[in-house]
């Protein structure tokens, strides 16, 4: 079983130990901003989704809080995503994670390019008590950053436009909510711009209540593909 040592913002450690690990698609509550989003992917060949939101189970194995991830080729990139964990002990608790996809196989099968990569998570984690009260005032961020170093803003946008983490708990665990073990990304922004491969990906939760941060920053290490 993978297992992820985290800290808890202004609390102890937690050994995040996933038993389960799911992908939220097409979780905007705007329908306008899902069809853009839709319309984005459509440009490189995919499929529109059967249902929206959707949800796709992947293997919590891919789940890392490491500095690097390695990838097939130069087809992939990152999206930033609020992540909720549901730890025994320390309760509910918020993350920021990258939905890494390698592009080329989300043209043909969506659900597929969500295994191929892994799922970079931050280290750090909040309290979901915390922040629920002013959720939809969180702002999602990411950065493209090229080879000599420069961050180029790719996503930046509040939880306001996606659905409310209770709802996508519903929808995808039912009433039980999200069990023991279980870990949920929950949604992207729009990007800016168009989708871009790149060396290396920060990503950020902003909570301009509180004033602090989550952030995480990996690098992508292209491996050969060889056909």
């Amino acid at each position: 079983m993978t297992r992820i040592t985290c800290a808890i913002d202004g609390g102890p450690s937690v050994v995040v130990a996933p038993r389960q690990l799911v992908i939220a698609g097409w979780a905007g509550r705007d329908r306008d901003e899902i069809e853009h989003h839709i319309a984005e992917l459509a440009a490189i060949g995919v499929k529109r989704p059967s249902s929206v939101p959707c949800f796709y189970e992947v293997s919590p194995s891919l789940l890392t809080t490491d500095a690097r991830i390695d990838v097939i080729g130069t087809q992939s990139s990152g999206e930033v995503e609020v992540v909720l964990l549901h730890d025994a002990e320390a309760g509910l608790l918020v993350g920021i994670g990258s939905d890494h996809t390698d592009r080329k196989v989300e043209g043909y099968d969506v659900a597929v390019s969500k295994q191929v990569c892994a799922k970079p998570l931050g280290a750090t984690l909040w309290r979901y008590d915390e922040v629920a009260p002013h959720w939809d005032a969180l702002i999602a961020r990411s950065w493209c950053i090229d080879a000599a170093g420069e961050r180029v803003r790719y996503q930046e946008g509040t939880l306001a436009r996606l659905l409310p983490p209770q709802r996508l708990i519903g929808d995808a665990f039912g009433d039980a909510g999200l069990p023991v073990g279980a870990v949920l990304f929950c949604g992207t922004q729009s990007i800016i711009g168009k989708l871009s491969p790149s060396p290396a990906f920060e990503i950020e939760l902003h909570d301009p209540v509180l004033d602090r941060s989550l952030r995480h920053r990996y690098a992508v290490d292209a491996l050969a593909h060889v056909e």
